[in-house]
C-alpha cells in the first residue's frame, strides 16, 4: 500500500514529501476513491432513518484520505511539477470528475439528504444549519430535484455550454496568435524600454525575421501601448486587440456569445430561477442582480465626476504635449504613463533596498503578532518538497499550536507564475479531537545574488502581505467541518482578509517595523511612502469606471432574458452608455473576447472585484478610527471574520465585526474619488 494511503507518522502529521514518489500517486488515488465509494455506500445503505449525524455529517467526513492526497498532488502540480506529474494529472482528473458526478447524481444519497433537509431538524447550531443547507443545495442546484426528462435537458444544455465555452476560448486564442506586427524601422520602436525592445527583437529572430515583432500577448502588447511613440502603430495594435473574434469570419464569436447567454438563461429557468444571475448570486454575498446593479450604479455615481475630471486633464495634457485634438483609446496608456512620470518622481529601484525579503517576512509576522497574538518559529524538523521552502510552527501566546506554515518564495522551472495561498490540510474537529491546519503561500520573487539579498519591489511587498492575509484566514480557522473552514467562503468575500492586509504596507507605524535599508538599517523616508500613496490613486476614477463598465456589461448579458438580443455590439453600447469616456471604435467589441464571463467562472460575478475592495476599505477604516494595531478591533476581526470561515452568511459575520453593512465611502476616499 502506498505511503499516501496510510496515517502519516510525521511531526504534526505533515506530508512526508521526501518519501513520496511519483509512482505512489495513481495507485493511491485509486485506493482512496474506492475507500470513499465504500463510505458513501455505507451512508446510502444504512437501515437507520436519515438524520443530520448519520447522513450530512457522515458525508462531510467521508473521503478524507482522498482529499489529503488531492491536496498534496495538486499543490505539487502547481509549485514543483514535471512532465511525469502533469501526465498523472491528465489521468487522475477524469477519475476525480467521474467520482464527483457519481456522488451528485446518486439518487439514493440525495433522497436521504432531502429527508433530513425537509424535516427541518431542531437544535442544530448555525454551522450545522449552514452545512445542511450547503449540502442540499450542492445537489439541488445541479438538478437533483428535476424529473428525469428535465434532467436530460439539463445534461444537454451543460454539454452544449461546455463545447461553446471551449470554442469561444479557442477562437480568442487563435485570433491572438494570428496577429503579428513586424517593425523594420528602429524609429518605429522609439519610446519602448530596452527590455521590451530586446524581447521584440528576439521574437522576430525566433520566427526567422529581421526587426521587431509585436503581438497581442500581454508582455508584448502592454509595453507597446504604454511607451511606443508611434501613434499610428498604437492604433493598428489597439484595433487588432479590440476586434478579436469580431470580424464576421470563421473565428467570430458573436453567435457564440448570444447562444451562451441564452443557454445559461434556459438552464436557470429549468432550475427555477428567474435569470442566470439569480442562480449565480444565490451563492454570493450580493444575493440578487438588483443588489449588484444598485452597488455598481452607486459606485458609478461617485466615480464618474472624478473620472471625467481625470479624462479632461489627460486630454489637455496630450493636447499641450503633442497637439492631440481627440484622445482615442490607443492614446490612453501612453499619455497616462507620461503624465504619471511628470507628477510622481517614483522609481522602484529607489524603494527596493528598503524591502529585503527576510525583513518583509518578519514585518508580516510582527503585524500578525501585534494584531492576533501569533508567534512564528522557523523549524527544520518537517519535510519540504523543495529546499527553498521555509517551514514554520505557528503558536498562540499560550504555546498552543495554531498552524504549520510553509512559505515558498522563489521562481524555478517546475513552478507556475504568480502568487497564491493554498492548504495541505484543513482545520476541523472530529470525534472531539481538533486538527490544526497546514497552510502554504507560494510566490515568485527575485532570488538573492552573490552581492545582494532578495530585494522586493513595492508591488511584491503588497503581494506578500496579500497572500499572507489569505494564510491568516486559513491558520486562524476555528470551525467543526472542513468544508466550511478557513477560506471556504463565498467568492465575493474570500478576498477581504487578503486585501485588508495590504493596507498595513502603506502605514508609517507598520513600515517602521520592517522597511529598513538592507545596508544602513535606515528606516524608509516618509517622502517615499507618501509618493507610493499618492501614485496609488493616480487615475483611480478612470480605472473604477472601467471596472464598473465590465460589471454592467456582465449583468446586461446575464441579469435579464437575453432572447431578444440579436446584435452583440448594440447590446454592448447600451450597457456602456453611462460609463463612456473615449469615442466608440466601430471595429471593436469587448463581449466577443470577454473570456472572464463567457469562458471562465465570472459570469454574473465580475462585480466582485470591486465588492471585495469596498469590504476591505470599509474594514480598514474601522482599524484606522481606533488605531491600526487596536486589539479590540483586531479581536473582532479574528473572531467574526478570520476564524468563522463559511459557517454563516458573510454579511451577518461582517456586520458583527463592523456593526453595520459596508459602505463604499471608505473605498472612494482611499481612491481619492471623494474628499477625505
Amino acid at each position: 500500500m502506498s505511503i499516501l494511503n496510510q496515517q502519516f507518522s510525521t511531526p504534526f502529521n505533515t506530508a512526508p514529501f521526501s518519501k513520496i514518489t511519483n509512482e505512489d500517486f495513481l495507485p493511491a488515488f485509486k485506493t482512496a476513491i474506492e475507500k470513499a465509494r465504500k463510505e458513501i455506500d455505507a451512508i446510502v445503505e444504512s437501515k437507520e432513518h436519515p438524520t443530520f449525524e448519520n447522513t450530512i455529517e457522515a458525508l462531510e467526513f467521508s473521503g478524507q484520505e482522498l482529499d489529503r492526497i488531492s491536496s498534496i498532488f495538486f499543490n505539487l502540480n502547481s509549485a514543483e511539477t514535471n512532465d511525469e506529474i502533469q501526465k498523472i494529472a491528465q489521468e487522475v482528473s477524469p477519475l476525480l470528475s467521474e467520482f464527483g458526478n457519481d456522488i451528485t447524481l446518486n439518487e439514493a444519497l440525495f433522497k436521504r439528504i432531502k429527508t433530513v433537509y425537509d424535516s427541518e431538524p431542531k437544535n442544530l447550531s448555525e454551522e450545522q444549519k449552514t452545512l445542511l443547507d450547503k449540502r442540499y443545495k450542492s445537489f439541488s442546484r445541479n438538478g437533483a430535484n428535476l424529473p428525469d426528462a428535465k434532467k436530460g435537458q439539463l445534461r444537454e444544455i451543460d454539454k452544449e455550454l461546455s463545447k461553446l465555452k471551449l470554442k469561444f476560448g479557442e477562437n480568442v486564442l487563435a485570433e491572438t496568435n494570428k496577429f503579428e506586427m513586424l517593425i523594420t524601422d528602429e524609429n518605429d520602436v522609439s519610446g519602448l524600454p530596452e527590455g521590451a525592445k530586446e524581447a521584440a527583437k528576439q521574437l522576430a529572430e525566433s520566427k526567422g525575421k529581421e526587426g521587431w515583432m509585436i503581438t497581442l500577448d500581454y508582455p508584448s502588447y502592454i509595453p507597446f501601448m504604454t511607451y511606443a511613440d508611434n501613434r499610428e502603430l498604437r492604433k493598428k495594435l489597439s484595433l487588432a486587440f479590440g476586434s478579436k473574434a469580431f470580424k464576421n469570419d470563421e473565428l467570430d464569436n458573436q453567435d457564440i456569445v448570444i447562444k451562451i447567454a441564452n443557454l445559461r438563461f434556459k438552464r436557470a429557468q429549468l432550475l427555477g430561477y428567474k435569470t442566470h444571475a439569480h442562480f449565480v448570486l444565490e451563492e454570493r454575498m450580493a444575493k440578487t442582480p438588483k443588489k449588484v446593479e444598485s452597488f455598481l450604479n452607486e459606485l458609478l455615481e461617485k466615480a464618474k465626476p472624478a473620472a471625467e475630471r481625470e479624462f479632461a486633464n489627460l486630454e489637455n495634457f496630450s493636447k499641450d504635449l503633442d497637439g492631440i485634438d481627440t484622445l482615442q483609446k490607443w492614446d490612453s496608456a501612453y499619455y497616462s504613463e507620461k503624465l504619471k512620470q511628470k507628477l510622481f518622481d517614483l522609481d522602484d529601484e529607489k524603494l527596493k533596498p528598503y524591502f529585503k525579503l527576510e525583513n518583509v517576512i518578519n514585518g508580516a509576522f510582527t503585524v500578525a503578532n501585534k494584531l492576533f497574538d501569533l508567534n512564528f518559529e522557523e523549524i527544520d524538523t518537517i519535510d519540504k518538497y523543495h529546499e527553498d521552502v521555509l517551514t514554520y510552527k505557528v503558536t498562540d501566546n499560550d504555546g498552543n499550536l495554531v498552524s504549520i506554515f510553509y512559505a515558498d518564495f522563489f521562481p524555478r522551472a517546475g513552478k507556475r507564475n504568480g502568487a497564491w495561498m493554498t492548504s495541505y490540510k484543513p482545520q476541523y474537529i472530529q470525534n472531539g479531537k481538533e486538527e490544526r491546519p497546514h497552510v502554504s503561500i507560494v510566490c515568485n520573487f527575485t532570488k538573492p545574488t552573490k552581492s545582494k539579498p532578495s530585494l522586493l519591489t513595492f508591488n511584491e511587498v503588497t503581494t506578500l502581505f496579500h497572500e499572507f492575509g489569505h494564510a491568516l484566514h486559513g491558520m486562524l480557522a476555528n470551525t467543526t467541518y472542513p468544508s466550511l473552514s478557513g477560506t471556504s467562503v463565498y467568492w465575493d468575500f474570500v478576498e477581504l482578509p487578503s486585501q485588508i492586509m495590504e493596507n498595513w504596507c502603506y502605514e508609517k507605524e507598520a513600515l517602521e517595523l520592517f522597511a529598513k535599508h538592507y545596508e544602513t538599517n535606515e528606516v524608509i523616508p516618509m517622502d517615499l511612502v507618501n509618493k507610493i500613496k499618492e501614485s496609488a490613486t493616480f487615475h483611480e476614477g478612470m480605472q473604477t469606471l472601467r471596472q464598473i463598465s465590465f460589471g454592467l456589461l456582465d449583468m446586461s448579458w446575464h441579469g435579464q432574458d437575453p432572447s431578444d438580443i440579436t446584435d452583440v455590439k448594440k447590446q454592448e453600447l447600451k450597457a456602456f452608455s453611462g460609463t463612456k469616456l473615449y469615442p466608440d471604435v466601430p471595429e471593436n467589441c469587448m463581449s466577443t473576447a470577454f473570456a472572464h464571463i463567457f469562458q471562465g467562472g465570472y459570469s454574473s460575478g465580475y462585480y466582485s472585484y470591486k465588492w471585495a475592495e469596498v469590504l476591505d476599505a470599509d474594514a480598514f477604516e474601522y482599524f484606522k478610527e481606533e488605531g491600526i494595531f487596536d486589539k479590540t478591533v483586531a479581536n473582532k476581526f479574528k473572531e467574526y471574520v478570520l476564524s468563522k470561515g463559511g459557517t454563516e452568511d458573510p454579511m451577518v459575520l461582517y456586520k458583527r465585526f463592523r456593526g453595520q453593512e459596508p459602505k463604499p465611502e471608505a473605498l472612494l476616499k482611499r481612491a481619492g474619488l471623494i474628499e477625505r
